[in-house]
């Protein structure tokens, strides 16, 4: 691989973990917000799906973080 093609895929690989980055803020805020209007509705008297929900979330990216990192090792050593 010359040093071209491997600062594209450096790059690419960095502007994808940012995107990701954005994705799990913006999916947090949206679970808290979900979960908050979830509570209120049936009236739970602890805030049980704010920490739910959140939790849930973060737990299906790490898997498909993992799950993608893994494939791309993977990848790299057919390479």
């Amino acid at each position: 691989m010359n040093p071209r093609q491997s600062q594209n895929n450096s790059k690419r690989d960095l502007l994808r973990y940012a995107g990701l980055g954005t994705q799990i803020f913006a999916g947090l805020g949206i679970s808290v917000f979900i979960g908050l209007k979830i509570d209120k509705w049936l009236n739970f008297s602890t805030p049980l799906l704010v920490w739910i929900l959140p939790l849930l979330f973060l737990a299906a990216v790490f898997y498909k973080l993992i799950k993608e990192t893994s494939k791309q090792e993977k990848d790299d050593e057919t390479k």
